[in-house]
């Protein structure tokens, strides 16, 4: 089994990075080098000009077009909005061109959440008036074609159209492991070649840019195009270089020698480095034969002989999720030296474009951060930078960077709620920071002035009370927050203390900042150490009281609680000393907070750590990328996750527990295979049986994080002493748990109040 000793490195620097040194500036928001003259100098993609180095990442359209496919006016203004802030180059996501073939593409009703630029020309218009759209502000457009998907679609298609999802080789399907994909014949593979040809030309028709093609992260092109997936022995894709080349030949073919191509591809799957002898599992077992770095780097050679202008690079697949989708804990800047690797490679070879020109090389992966990004660009790591979440929390990172209000920036806070998990679960990308993202179709970007102004009183400060008191200051209102403690944030100040929540302080430093530029500008005034009630907002005439006080940590009250050494996981966040004498601790519950104060006990205090939790899964419900990330670097720390697991009582020197130990209840380190929605019933799943066994867990201290009840009884009983008030009650004391959640609220109050 094939490893590279520098991939190996990467993967296991990612759990431990923030001890070191990283060779890059602090991940703040500061201004050091601005006005940041390499970001925003111009740059040549073949023959077109890019105003400045920033791309922004393909943060994909999925739900966002009509059913037809069209692009329409949600899509069409996401896109404007970004455009407008001052990014040089756009790329849309995912837009299939294999409909038909790859089954996994069409749902029921025929229908797909994918825009389409292949059905007819009732799709050519929108395609049109988003090039217009994104023109108008000197930004460039490249459309993201991709064969399809793969192994990594829904495999639903084998019980809705009984047909079966397709791959390279036989493979089995991500989601569902027990569903093998088909080999696609050689005829299917010509007509996806076919296919690419002529949604290149029709892009150039419409006045796109140019085409960028989705060669990384497992999907079809590049199940077509790595050995690991590709194990064909006969026809003319046994090559598995073949696919990837031809498609580039076709491109140049139907759309001509000067319309820049643009390839996305990984510079290791990094699957052998990531799993080690783990590759023996059924679901990984086909893999170990992935293409080594020197193989893509030949492979990147020959793809820019066959026309390809321009190369973002990365790490790692679906089986892997957190290295292609890096989540808050991934280091700053964290694939900048895969970047190089590719970079120094095309120098020493002098490999040019067909036009003559460098190959632009993009540095992907935590990027946000604009003196970082400056200084990739300034150590020669890389030619441009791609910005994707970043450019969903802050569509204007660019012009404000430019500017040097790199404070003014809203940070991405490395959630992945809005942009990913939201459309895995249903809907469409979104951002947890920043409520017009995807809604800028209808949401001006200045909130109108009230009709009438009010007298407001906003309870808490945590992101629901903040977004909620700002967006109604700013609408003309007079407004007054009330936090009971001595800083604003909420449970932020607790979440934002591991090192690895760097991206949570950045938030929390925004907020502040907000505040205080809002204060001086409106009617807002923030009075700490004030916890209200309902006769200082009598005194004070409130017309609305927006309640936005928080949760509750859930005690859990079982034999041997009072006299059990035990604290709350946020306290320990906050007072880490309450658990400095202790060696051995056991953490309750196994969500996110559970989870990240297991990480941060172990990897910051250095203690021994087992985290307990009575589900079947961890971190149930967060996004694929965060749960895996945490879970992998959980592992290789030496911390126990006993999930099936349920407290039964607080013993002396310990915990008593019930578990389940029977060999089907899941794997609690699984990171290669994802948690299926709850609406989507595995059909082949095993049911998991019950064999309980009382066990004893040997503690010094408890770590209680079995998560936090909504905080409302305040509400209600404002509501009954104030009955002539409007009264909202919002965020965490409504619906506990997701920055996402609270800033929606706290807009839409804010908007309407």
């Amino acid at each position: 089994m094939k490893t590279d000793d520098k991939i190996q490195k990467l993967v296991d620097s990612y759990g431990s990075w923030f001890k070191e040194d990283t060779g890059f500036s602090a991940a703040k928001m500061t201004n050091k080098h601005a006005p940041y003259p390499m970001l925003f100098s111009p740059i040549k993609i073949n023959s077109l000009t890019i105003k400045n180095r920033l791309v922004m990442a393909p943060m994909g359209n999925i739900n966002m077009a009509e059913e037809t496919g069209r692009p329409n006016e949600k899509m069409i203004e996401y896109f404007r909005e970004r455009a407008k802030g001052g990014v040089g180059l756009i790329t849309t996501g995912l837009i299939p061109i294999s409909f038909g073939i790859d089954h996994s593409l069409i749902e029921l009703d025929k229908l797909s959440y994918f825009p389409r630029i292949d059905r007819s020309r009732t799709v050519y218009v929108g395609w049109r008036n988003l090039a217009h759209a994104v023109h108008s502000y000197g930004a460039r457009i490249f459309v993201q074609l991709t064969p399809g998907l793969g192994r990594v679609g829904n495999p639903q298609c084998l019980t809705n159209q009984f047909k079966f999802p397709v791959s390279a080789s036989v493979n089995p399907n991500w989601y569902m492991a027990e569903v093998p994909c088909m080999p696609l014949t050689d005829a299917a593979c010509r007509k996806i070649i076919k296919n690419v040809g002529q949604a290149a030309a029709d892009a150039k028709a419409f006045g796109l840019d140019g085409v960028y093609l989705h060669g990384h992260e497992g999907y079809l092109l590049e199940q077509m195009t790595n050995p690991a997936f590709n194990r064909r022995k006969l026809g003319r894709y046994s090559d598995w270089q073949a696919f990837g080349v031809e498609m580039i030949q076709q491109i140049r073919k139907r759309a001509g020698k000067s319309y820049p191509i643009m390839y996305r591809i990984d510079l290791s799957l990094a699957l052998n480095e990531t799993y080690g002898e783990k590759m023996n599992k059924p679901a990984l077992k086909k893999f170990k034969n992935g293409r080594t770095v020197e193989m893509t780097l030949d492979y990147m050679k020959n793809l820019v002989s066959a026309g390809v202008d321009i190369f973002d690079v990365d790490l790692g697949c679906y089986d892997n999720w957190w290295l292609p989708h890096p989540p808050e804990g991934m280091p700053p800047a964290c694939f900048a030296d895969v970047a190089r690797i590719v970079k120094k490679y095309f120098e020493e070879n002098n490999i040019l474009s067909n036009a003559g020109v460098k190959v632009p090389v993009v540095a992907v992966g935590k990027l946000g951060y604009p003196d970082v990004a400056e200084e990739v660009l300034m150590q020669d790591k890389a030619d441009m930078i791609m910005l994707g979440r970043p450019l969903l929390a802050d569509p204007e990172w660019p012009n404000k960077a430019r500017a040097g209000l790199t404070k003014d920036i809203v940070p991405c806070i490395g959630c992945q709620e809005g942009c990913i998990n939201e459309f895995v679960e249903g809907g469409h990308p979104q951002c947890a920071v920043n409520p017009r993202t995807a809604f800028e179709h209808l949401y001006s970007e200045q909130p109108q002035p009230a009709e009438k102004i009010k007298n407001i009183a906003v309870i808490g400060s945590g992101p629901a009370g903040v977004m909620a008191a700002v967006t109604a200051a700013k609408r003309g209102h007079d407004v007054t927050v009330y936090e009971k403690q001595a800083v604003i944030g909420g449970r932020l100040n607790a979440g934002g203390k591991p090192k690895i929540k760097f991206d949570i302080q950045n938030y929390h430093e925004y907020l502040k900042n907000l505040l205080d530029t809002t204060s001086k500008e409106y009617k807002l005034k923030v009075i700490l150490n004030t916890e209200a009630n309902a006769e200082l907002l009598k005194k004070e005439g409130y017309d609305t009281v927006i309640y936005a006080a928080g949760t509750k940590d859930v005690e859990l009250k079982l034999p041997g609680y009072e006299k059990a050494d035990k604290v709350q996981a946020v306290d320990v966040l906050e007072k880490p000393e309450l658990v400095k004498a202790a060696k051995k601790v056991v953490v309750i519950g196994g969500g996110v907070v559970g989870c990240e104060t297991a990480f941060f006990l172990n990897k910051e205090l250095g203690k021994e750590v087992t985290v307990i939790e009575m589900e079947p899964y961890f971190m149930n419900h967060v996004c694929t990328a965060n749960r895996t990330y945490l879970i992998y670097y959980l592992e290789k720390a030496g911390v126990k996750l006993f999930n099936c697991t349920k407290l039964v009582s607080y013993e002396i020197g310990g915990i008593k527990v019930s578990r389940n130990m029977s060999k089907t209840v899941p794997d609690p380190y699984n990171t290669w295979s994802p948690i299926l929605p709850p609406n989507i019933e595995n059909p082949l799943a095993k049911p998991i049986k019950e064999e309980l066994e009382e066990q004893f867990i040997e503690a010094d201290i408890v770590v209680q994080a079995a998560g936090g009840r909504c905080d409302d009884t305040g509400f209600y009983a404002l509501q009954k002493q104030l009955p002539k008030c409007e009264m909202y009650n919002i965020g965490d004391s409504f619906k506990g748990g997701k920055v996402f959640d609270a800033t929606k609220a706290g807009y839409a109050v804010g908007l309407t109040v």
